[in-house]
C-alpha cells in the first residue's frame, strides 16, 4: 500500500511538472527562451498598429484586414508580433499628429474601450500560434510617450505640442521625465491599467494569457542626456520590480536600441543585469545612424553591413556577459532607390535581412523583429506624410509612408524571411532531439 501511495504521489508530480511545462508561457532558462519545454527561437514583426486594427468601424479596414495579415505572416513563418499597449494624449505633439484613439486620452484618464483592439489581435494570435511583445510607452513622440507626461505636468512647455524640437532640444525635454516624480506616477497607473486587464474576447486575464510572450517597458527608452543616466537606471530598476510584482508569468524587456542608446555600453549593461530584466533587446538603423550616405545605398551596403555585424557583436558580448538572451527587434534598411513606392525592388534589404536572420542561434541571439510589416495597406500617391483617415503602415505618422514597410507584396523579401523561419525551424528541432 505505501508503494502505491508513493508510486501515485510520483505521478501525480510528474503529471503537474509536464502541465506546467505545457503551459506555452515563453520563460527563460538561462541565455535561452523556453515554450512546452522546447527552444523558442523566432522571426518576428513590429505591427505596432495591429492593436488598434479592431477599433476600425469598416470591418474590411479593421477585423477583416486583421484575419488576412495574420495569416499571411504566419504562413511566410512570422511568429511573434510586437504591440502598441495604447498612445497617451491626442493632436499633435512636435507638430506630428499621433496615432490613436488614446488609452488615455487625458492625464489619469483611460478609455478601457480601446484595449479591445488589443483583446482582438490577442484573441486572433492565440488560433495561430503567435506570440507578443507589448511595449507601454514610448521615448518618441508619435504615441505620445514621455513628452505627452511632462507635458500633462507642466514640466515642458506646450508649446511643443505643435513646435518641432531640433535634436538637442528634444534631448533636453525629453531626459525631464526621469526626474520627475509625478510623470512616473503617471506612467504607472498607464502600465498597470493595461495588465490589470481581462481579454473581452477571450475572458482570460491578460497576466494569465501565454499568448502575451513579454511586457516592454518603453519603445527605445533613453536616458537622452548624461545628466539623466542615473534617474533613468533607477527607473528602469522599479518599473520592472512593480511588472514583476504584479504579473509572475511574462517576460519583462526594456524596449532598449543597444549601447547607441546609452551612449555607453557600461551603462547598457549596468541597466540589463538587473534580475527583473528577462532578455536584451537591440535595435539597428543604418539610415538614421548615417552608415552609409544619404541617397548612396548602393555605395555604402557593404560598409553599413559591417558596421550592423560589428554592432551586433558588441551588444551580443552584453549579453554573453550577462548569460541572457538576446532579440534583434527592430531594423530596418531602405528599398534601392531609398524611396517609398512598393513598387521599387529591395535588393539590398533582402540581403540585409538575410544577414541578420542567419545570426539567429549564435551569440545568445533569439530572434529578430524587422521594422515593419506594412500588410495591405499602400501609401497615398504623391503624400509624403501619414494622414488622420489614412490606412496604418509600419511606419509612424512622423516618417515618410512607404521608408521601411514590409508590404504583403514584397515577394523577394518574404523568400528571405520564409527561407530564414524554415531553418530556424529545422535548428529547433534538432536541438529538442538532442542532435547537433
Amino acid at each position: 500500500m505505501p508503494n502505491l501511495i508513493y508510486r501515485t504521489a510520483f505521478l501525480v508530480l510528474a503529471l503537474s511538472s509536464v502541465c506546467f511545462s505545457q503551459s506555452g508561457f515563453v520563460e527563460r532558462r538561462g541565455n535561452g527562451l523556453f515554450a512546452n519545454g522546447k527552444p523558442y527561437t523566432f522571426i518576428g514583426t513590429n505591427y505596432w498598429y495591429g492593436s488598434l486594427l479592431g477599433l476600425e468601424k469598416d470591418k474590411k479596414r479593421g477585423i477583416d484586414r486583421l484575419r488576412r495579415e495574420l495569416d499571411f505572416l504566419k504562413s511566410n513563418g512570422v511568429s511573434n508580433l510586437r504591440l502598441l499597449a495604447g498612445a497617451e494624449g491626442s493632436g499633435p505633439m512636435n507638430g506630428v499628429v499621433r496615432v490613436g484613439p488614446p488609452l488615455q486620452p487625458t492625464r489619469g484618464k483611460f478609455d478601457g474601450d480601446v484595449l479591445k483592439g488589443l483583446d482582438m489581435i490577442l484573441a486572433e494570435m492565440a488560433k495561430r500560434d503567435m506570440k507578443a511583445v507589448i511595449f507601454f510607452s514610448n521615448n518618441w513622440e508619435w504615441s505620445g510617450g514621455f513628452q505627452q507626461y511632462l507635458a500633462w505636468n507642466k514640466v515642458i512647455d506646450t508649446k511643443w505640442l505643435t513646435e518641432k524640437p531640433d535634436w538637442n532640444t528634444l534631448r533636453d525635454l525629453t531626459a525631464k521625465f526621469y526626474s520627475c516624480d509625478e510623470c512616473k506616477r503617471d506612467y504607472d497607473r498607464h502600465m498597470k491599467f493595461v495588465i490589470g486587464r481581462k481579454n473581452s474576447v477571450t475572458k482570460r486575464k491578460y497576466v494569465d494569457d501565454p499568448t502575451i510572450m513579454a511586457w516592454e517597458i518603453a519603445n527605445e527608452p533613453r536616458p537622452m542626456r548624461p545628466v539623466a543616466n542615473e534617474d533613468y537606471r533607477e527607473w528602469l530598476h522599479h518599473v520592472s520590480s512593480e511588472i514583476r510584482s504584479l504579473d509572475k508569468n511574462h517576460l519583462i524587456t526594456t524596449g532598449h536600441e543597444g549601447w547607441i542608446g546609452t551612449e555607453d555600453v557600461k551603462l547598457f549593461e549596468t541597466v540589463h543585469a538587473d534580475p527583473n530584466i528577462d532578455y536584451i533587446t537591440i535595435h539597428i538603423w543604418p539610415k538614421n545612424w548615417q552608415w552609409f550616405a544619404k541617397g548612396k545605398l548602393a555605395d555604402g551596403f557593404s560598409k553599413a553591413l559591417s558596421t550592423t555585424n560589428e554592432y551586433i557583436d558588441a551588444n551580443a558580448a552584453v549579453a554573453v556577459r550577462l548569460n541572457k538572451p538576446l532579440v534583434i527587434e527592430e531594423f530596418g534598411l531602405p528599398r534601392d532607390d531609398e524611396g517609398f513606392s512598393p513598387k521599387s525592388p529591395t535588393s539590398y534589404r533582402d540581403r540585409y535581412y538575410a544577414s541578420i536572420f542567419g545570426r539567429i542561434g549564435n551569440d545568445n541571439i533569439v530572434g529578430a523583429s524587422f521594422w515593419a510589416f506594412g500588410g495591405t495597406a499602400r501609401p497615398v500617391p504623391n503624400q509624403v506624410f501619414w494622414k488622420i483617415g489614412d490606412e496604418l503602415m509600419g511606419d509612424p505618422p512622423m516618417e515618410e509612408q512607404g521608408l521601411n514597410s514590409v508590404f504583403d507584396s514584397d515577394k523577394s523579401t518574404f523568400d528571405v524571411i520564409r527561407r530564414a523561419a524554415e531553418r530556424i525551424e529545422l535548428t529547433k528541432d534538432r536541438k529538442s532531439l538532442g542532435k547537433p
